[in-house]
């Protein structure tokens, strides 16, 4: 059997960078990766129980795949991810998908090449889930999405168990990587050509890494705090020391652990980028309560104005949650209001849906759909209308954009972010571009092979809802 595989993946950066990973446990045995499903004989679904789409999505993907299993026995279907550590979801594979060759959850992800090698010899099922709480495995090889940036999971698993939310039970309780684990990985990957890290967990914010070197705890400047533990803001401070690393971004950040000494770490760490994912979910009090948050709007402001205090081109996106149980008009009004007196860059809008095994699942005060749906329209209306006025201001500016290769909905042009995460798309035919910029390029091939991964001055021309719009000025 030729061992070739294609990876759909469903879900957050962490799925992603759990993709990456397969990818690259697999391509140390000998398979090759493909980039259409239809050309590989091995498919992988990395999927995700957060909200109710992803589980629709995922089981519309088994009926498609279930036609070509039936045509060709010798496909091997594999599924994995957070979904998988349902139990509800296994028996419901079990029952209806009997077919599916494997099935393993978050927690086993380094088992992975040995299961599937089990399925390809033997032809029967296999699946195994583990529960959370074991040690963390190191030193997975990993095949990234892009050349001069990479994903570093530094926890795994949430501690908070909001009331909506599924991840505590897919993904376990939280736990901290070792600090000299993560300056290991990522010296590893700045030696090889990457200029931006982004610090992954289900709350960063919050790590607390056991020291196993006692040298390492002294090795970041500028440190404002003596713990006996790595606190996350030392963490970045011992990262922004890494030659070649030029930009430290981190996602998804809990408001109850944004503490004041990382706030001085975003003024004082010129390697930290200016941006921030700062989950809202609600402007509304007797919600964020209900939601099990830990905050409250006043605290959540404070938090707001701290930051641009300290850092006042500070970019914020954020989440926010239509329709939660019991939600008011006058709550939905709240979350209104926290939208404009904020201003957010951008904001991931979802509208509730049921997480079975969740406490909000068992509320009874559920949301009629065609309220959530109109409340939903009414904040994409308002959120959108800020993020292009706020777009429009960085028209006529130079900022400096990591290139990261073709556009996706640009022909002829390339794409990147800016220090505050804002894409920018810009043309790239050799011949309107500076000397200094095109070389000996001749065609936007070439352009690309030539400004991939590294950095270049644009000149902002339009600002639009969700990106910008420039042209090349210069390259660094």
């Amino acid at each position: 059997m030729d061992k070739t595989f294609h990876i759909t993946t469903f879900g957050c950066q962490m799925n992603e960078h759990d993709s990456e990973i397969m990818a690259g446990m697999l391509l140390e045995r000998g398979y090759r990766q493909e980039k259409e499903r239809k050309d590989a004989n091995i498919e992988i679904i990395n999927t995700c129980s957060v909200r109710e789409n992803a589980d629709k999505r995922f089981f519309g993907t088994l009926g498609q795949l279930k036609r070509r299993h039936e045509k060709d026995p010798d496909f091997v279907v594999c599924v994995c991810g957070c979904m998988m550590q349902q139990q509800r979801i296994i028996d419901q594979l079990k029952a209806k998908y009997p077919w599916v060759d494997l099935i393993f959850g978050t927690h086993n992800i380094s088992r992975m090449p040995d299961l599937l090698e089990n399925v390809l010899s033997r032809r029967d099922q296999e699946i195994e889930i583990w529960d959370g709480g074991r040690e963390i495995v190191e030193g997975l090889p990993a095949r990234r999405l892009f050349r001069s940036k990479a994903f570093v999971n530094i926890t795994f698993g949430c501690n908070n168990f909001c009331t909506y939310c599924i991840v505590p039970y897919t993904r376990g309780r939280e736990r901290s990587r070792a600090p000299e684990e993560i300056l290991k990985e990522i010296c590893g990957l700045a030696a090889d050509g990457v200029k931006e890290v982004t610090l992954l967990g289900q709350n960063v914010n919050s790590y607390r890494g056991t020291y196993e070197d006692p040298a390492t705890k002294d090795r970041a400047a500028d440190r404002s705090a003596d713990y006996d533990y790595c606190s996350f803001s030392h963490l970045i401070r011992l990262i922004a020391e890494i030659d070649g690393i030029e930009r430290i971004r981190f996602m998804t950040s809990h408001p109850k652990d944004l503490s004041d000494e990382l706030i001085r770490t975003f003024a004082n760490t010129p390697k930290l980028c200016h941006n921030i994912h700062l989950p809202v979910q609600s402007g509304s009090d007797r919600i964020l309560k209900r939601m099990n948050r830990h905050y409250d709007r006043e605290k959540y402001l404070g938090l707001v104005e701290k930051l641009r205090r300290a850092v006042p081109d500070m970019t914020i996106s954020t989440d926010i949650i239509v329709g939660f149980p019991g939600e008011t008009e006058e709550d939905f009004e709240d979350t209104l209001d926290i939208v404009r007196r904020v201003r957010y860059d951008s904001a991931f809008t979802f509208l509730y849906s049921i997480r079975k095994g969740t406490p909000a699942a068992e509320y009874e005060d559920q949301i009629p759909e065609e309220v959530k749906h109109e409340r939903f329209n009414r904040l994409v209306e308002l959120v959108d209308q800020i993020s292009a006025e706020k777009n429009a201001a960085y028209e006529g500016t130079v900022r400096q954009v990591l290139v990261e290769g073709r556009s996706k909905r640009s022909r002829g042009s390339l794409s990147g972010r800016t220090d505050g995460f804002k894409l920018v798309n810009f043309p790239a035919d050799p011949k309107n571009l500076p000397e200094e910029v095109r070389g000996d390029a001749r065609t936007v091939q070439e352009m690309e092979d030539r400004l991939t991964g590294h950095f270049v001055n644009v000149k902002i021309t339009k600002g639009k809802t969700f990106s910008l719009e420039g042209q090349i000025v210069s390259a660094n």
